[in-house]
């Protein structure tokens, strides 16, 4: 086999564009995600033996001509570039750059819009050669090894490539069974990324971020991961591999405060939240950790959880209305997330709780019941967005079938300062008046007199807190004082 050099690409975009996160966009927090998938992958193509570099522009402030001359003095043979449905025009137009620049080099595009979109995606551009459709780690592993020995990419699984000026689909991929095969994420981290560029206000600062399974069992609606790349089939890391790489991240990474487990789902099998808890604990691992949960979670498991380094837990309370929560297929009910509040408080877990409107049959009424929720429940930090629908979801389809999204253009999802834009509306509702809510909402929740007095004894007493808490604040506030620029479209 030739030696074959591989470039992974986080395009340039907007600065501190989070185009991997759920909802991509630059965010009010000032939250950037890690390129984690696409790193993943640059992760398997080290360990087969290709040259492999790796460049995350919206973290690094790296600008297209940048870029090219980079990408031109490794002369890569393939360039794999990180798309998302905002920036898929834009995504497109930098391999025509780079197309010019490398014109022997084979472009390959993945992530969710263009597994869910692939022959309109590859049609944007003749400068993309192929679309990864789904989980990539080990197409990319193929089409590399085919390009390598100078063979057709015809045979490779799950993909969507040209022929004759036609789009062509290969049979799908099987998704990885056994995870543990894949090398640690946050080696690629340690090679190419700086910790300090990446940011969720869940989690201690600087954080890294890594997974401990894909899939989710669950089915809702709006989710935009299970439902184009990694499916509703949860597969698991062996618990002692999870704890290797926190150990490796701890000894590795000085500088990280914390881990972020990006899991669509971290606690959904509960003996599994406990083994790896019980795991830190026995190998007398200290690092504080964040991840993504159900509001079903039991005292018991939160409490050993506590012990090992669990600070806080991101979760999707979503609607104060439980038909609403059953039109979303969120399969949880209002009395459980009360109880579930009740044993974070007990454990003494911090909880970030998302809510969001405009879902279907949605109303005034349902609203203002989202909005007494979320004080009921009252977590340290909440976030109230309209609905965002992305293509391959079921939700993107309800609300498309019913003429509910208001523009075709994928650019319109984000403000032209690059938020989130809301580009749905409901039966009742308008989308100027979903975001004039959520604006409300934000300022009811944060500026109540009580909760500004608990956030201030909590940066007091904790100088991890303050840090964390006053990076958010530093673009937060103006967001939450002059409200959104969030429009109809």
């Amino acid at each position: 086999m030739q030696r074959l050099k591989v470039t992974f690409l986080n395009p340039p975009f907007l600065k501190k564009f989070s185009r991997s996160q759920r909802s991509p966009a630059v965010t009010k927090s000032g939250t950037l995600y890690y390129p984690m998938w696409l790193a993943y992958a640059a992760a398997v193509l080290d360990k087969e033996g290709y040259e492999v570099d790796f460049i995350d522009a919206p973290a690094d402030g790296h600008d297209l001509d940048y870029v090219i001359d980079r990408v031109r003095d490794f002369s890569p043979g393939l360039i794999v570039v990180d798309t998302s449905t905002p920036s898929i025009y834009n995504d497109t137009m930098i391999c025509e750059k780079l197309k010019s620049s490398q014109p022997e080099a084979f472009t390959l595009l993945v992530g969710t819009h263009v597994s869910a979109l692939p022959e309109d995606s590859l049609k944007l551009s003749k400068s993309v050669d192929a679309i990864a459709i789904g989980e990539y780690d080990y197409t990319i592993r193929d089409i590399a090894g085919a390009l390598a020995d100078n063979k057709g990419i015809d045979s490779v699984r799950g993909i969507c490539y040209r022929d004759n000026n036609q789009p062509i689909r290969t049979p799908a991929r099987p998704q990885i069974e056994d995870l543990d095969e894949l090398p640690f994420v946050s080696r690629i981290y340690r090679r190419f990324l700086k910790a300090g560029n990446y940011f969720n206000p869940n989690a201690l600062y600087p954080m890294v971020t890594i997974t401990a399974s894909r899939g989710c069992p669950y089915q809702c609606i709006f989710c935009v991961y299970p439902q184009t790349m990694m499916g509703h089939k949860m597969r698991m890391r062996s618990v002692s591999n999870v704890v290797d790489e926190i150990e490796y991240i701890v000894k590795s990474f000085p500088e990280v405060k914390a881990i972020f487990f990006e899991d669509d789902t971290f606690t959904a099998v509960k003996e599994r939240c406990v083994a790896i808890a019980e795991e830190i604990i026995k190998r007398g691992i200290t690092v504080s950790w964040t991840a993504n949960a159900r509001a079903d979670l039991d005292y018991d498991t939160m409490k050993i959880m506590k012990e090992s380094g669990c600070r806080c837990l991101c979760v999707g309370f979503e609607s104060g209305s439980q038909e609403l929560l059953n039109n979303i297929k969120k399969g949880v009910n209002i009395d459980k997330m009360k109880q579930f509040m009740e044993n974070a408080r007990r454990a003494g877990i911090l909880i970030h709780g998302c809510f969001m409107v405009g879902h279907p049959g949605e109303t005034k009424e349902t609203m203002n019941q989202t909005l007494e929720l979320a004080k009921t429940l009252n977590p340290d930090t909440v976030q109230f967005y309209p609905i965002m629908v992305y293509p391959g979801t079921e939700a993107y389809d309800w609300y498309k079938e019913r003429g509910l999204i208001t523009t075709v253009e994928f650019s319109k999802w984000l403000t032209p300062s690059g938020l989130h834009n809301t580009v749905v509306k409901t039966e009742a509702l308008t989308s100027e008046e979903l975001v004039a809510f959520c604006d409300h909402a934000r300022r009811e929740f944060y500026l109540r007199p009580g909760y500004m007095i608990y956030k201030t004894k909590q940066m007091l007493m904790n100088p991890a807190e303050m840090k964390r808490n006053l990076k958010s604040a530093k673009t937060f506030v103006k967001y939450l004082l002059k409200g959104s620029d969030i429009k109809e479209s």
